[in-house]
């Protein structure tokens, strides 16, 4: 079809492009992971439904009351009485918000009638009774199957997307079209407008310089803006998995600059973006040549025999794990360690714990051992399905049916700007910590030359945690936290894994949780915690003072004769971006 042409102009040719649109978007989909979903979808049916011959009275009541209730919504159908509802969507739905989905008797039984039929399979997937990895899989993979075959997904049974196209003479579904085809160059759903930011002017703008580099990693040293800084030099470990400036983002919400601000010497790793030939890199490598070295040339460039280091998710497990051969070393360098949302005990990975089991683990294995690489598009997909509707199937209704520009926003920016990880890191990641949970076990793993025992960790430690939190478990978290044997600054802030972190103490928003009782496990600890309104960044800026040495000048120059500054923050490994 001719982009410039009316597609209404044709009532035949209107429904064969809402059908070349359908078929598009499904392809997007598979592109990004959908082939998996409908693959572990099929897998764990095939095993419910051999179950189900045990005693199929489970089946026979849930097709039973399926039957009636789609008889009854025939009836409202036919009686006129279409706007009696048989079902209801959930609370927080917002696909069916449009009024034709209840007064277009049509939509409305499109929209009943797949409500129906969803609640028929969580029913049989929920009463499966399969053990507890299977059962949590079933469930996951049931709601994924859901979530894809809804009727907002589909142009021809979306009354919104045909709406909008009759308003807009099909200009909306040509503009679909181009957002789509952009999309599938790009290799991901468009989440923002990404136009709308650029590294180095309006995200990652704090200033500093690059003042050490090797294979793997930059460290950026920030200009003060204060006349006095801390004599001890704070250096912060980003996760590996996705880009460093979740922590720099614009002026108002960087926790880099409110660092700077606060009178922080800052220092921060900014993670290499591997490729296919790095594929041998290890998690040895990333503690040995990554964190420690880090802490190493940070000290060298400060002149300071201690820095306080601070950690976020996968950067707060590789910190743990360089701690641990630090204290092995008898290495003093260290005086303090905050961890972001880190999971050091994986006995409760999350939401996380559909993908970890032995079967998926060795085939995802054997993938990025042939690749070198897991791709950072594929990790991305796989946390965004934890968050479907949210994370991909409502950009796939407004980018590709509707035709709409997302808006800017600097945290989903962010979030489609993934990195790779090479295979043996990945691979021993995934086995060691998620499916054998090595690192809490005292002596148990080896690394860096050294073996590992959390427990000799003696230094002060502020653990924050956020309680929404899908991928580090706040109750996980703090069951990791009393592995540690130094004093212990427990911390539970609002919101989820990214927004509870990223909570600027200039809006003084949400809320957090201190000063509960520990040694009597997580529930106990938030049931004797005192409430605190406002961002934790303050909290922790004031337990971070009482270990931050006294006031010293601000250098004039960053890095040293040793170490000259390379180029300017944000460094070029950030802007390796993922195309």
């Amino acid at each position: 079809m001719d982009k410039n042409s009316n597609v209404l102009s044709n009532p035949q040719e209107f429904i064969d492009y809402l059908n070349q649109e359908t078929q598009k978007v499904l392809e997007m989909f598979s592109a990004t992971g959908g082939d998996d979903i409908f693959t572990q979808f099929t897998q764990s049916w095939t095993e419910l439904a051999t179950r189900s011959f045990e005693d199929p009275t489970v089946w026979i009541r849930a097709i039973t009351d399926y039957q009636q209730a789609q008889f009854d919504l025939w009836r409202n159908l036919f009686t006129g009485q279409h706007e009696s509802s048989v079902v209801e969507a959930p609370r927080g739905d917002r696909r069916f918000q449009a009024e034709e989905w209840s007064k277009n008797p049509v939509f409305s039984y499109i929209k009943q009638s797949y409500l129906l039929t969803s609640k028929l399979l969580n029913e049989m997937a929920s009463n499966a009774k399969l053990s507890d990895g299977e059962q949590q899989k079933l469930e996951f993979y049931t709601q994924q199957y859901i979530d894809a075959m809804s009727p907002t997904n589909f142009a021809v049974t979306n009354p919104e997307v045909l709406q909008q196209a009759l308003e807009t003479k099909g200009q909306s579904l040509i503009d679909g079209l181009k957002n789509l085809l952009g999309d599938i160059d790009k290799g991901h759903i468009s989440m923002t407008d990404e136009t709308a930011f650029v590294l180095g002017e309006n995200l990652a703008a704090t200033e500093g310089a690059v003042v050490f580099e090797n294979p793997m990693f930059q460290l950026i040293q920030y200009k003060p803006t204060t006349e006095q800084v801390a004599e001890r030099p704070l250096l912060i470990v980003p996760p590996s998995i996705n880009k460093f400036y979740i922590l720099d983002l614009q002026e108002h919400n960087s926790f880099v600059r409110y660092c700077v601000d606060q009178g922080q010497t800052v220092f921060l790793v900014s993670w290499v973006n591997p490729t296919p030939e790095q594929s041998h890199l290890t998690w040895d490598d990333y503690v040995g040549d990554g964190v420690i070295k880090a802490i190493e040339t940070v000290c060298e460039i400060s002149g300071q025999p201690k820095l306080n280091l601070l950690s976020w998710c996968v950067g707060g497990t590789l910190a743990a794990s360089a701690l641990a051969v630090l204290a092995a070393r008898k290495d003093t360098s260290v005086a303090s360690a905050t961890f972001l949302t880190t999971l050091t005990d994986f006995s409760d990975p999350g939401d996380l714990r559909v993908f970890i089991d032995k079967e998926q683990i060795n085939r995802l294995a054997n993938k990025v051992s042939t690749e070198g690489i897991l791709h950072g598009r594929e990790l991305a997909t796989s946390f965004n399905m934890l968050r479907s509707n949210d994370l991909i199937w409502s950009y796939v209704v407004n980018n590709y049916l509707k035709g709409q520009t997302p808006p800017p926003f600097d945290i989903l920016y962010w979030n489609s700007d993934s990195t790779n990880l090479p295979a043996e890191m990945y691979t021993y990641y995934l086995n060691r910590m998620y499916l054998e949970n090595k690192l809490v076990e005292p002596n148990a793993l080896s690394i860096c030359g050294e073996p590992i025992d959390l427990r000799k960790i003696k230094i002060p430690v502020y653990f924050l945690s956020t309680v929404e939190d899908h991928i580090a478990p706040w109750k996980a978290t703090f069951k990791g936290s009393e592995n540690f044997r130094g004093n212990i600054e427990f911390v539970l802030g609002a919101s989820g894994h990214v927004a509870g972190v990223i909570n600027p103490a200039s809006k003084n928003r949400r809320h957090y949780w201190i000063d509960g009782e520990q040694g009597k496990g997580a529930e106990h600890w938030l049931d004797t915690a005192s409430q605190q309104e406002g961002s934790w960044w303050n909290h922790w800026s004031e337990w971070l003072k009482r270990r931050q040495g006294k006031k010293v000048d601000a250098p004039t120059l960053l890095g040293n004769d040793a170490h000259k500054a390379i180029e300017p923050a944000p460094g070029s490994y950030v802007r390796n971006r993922i195309d």
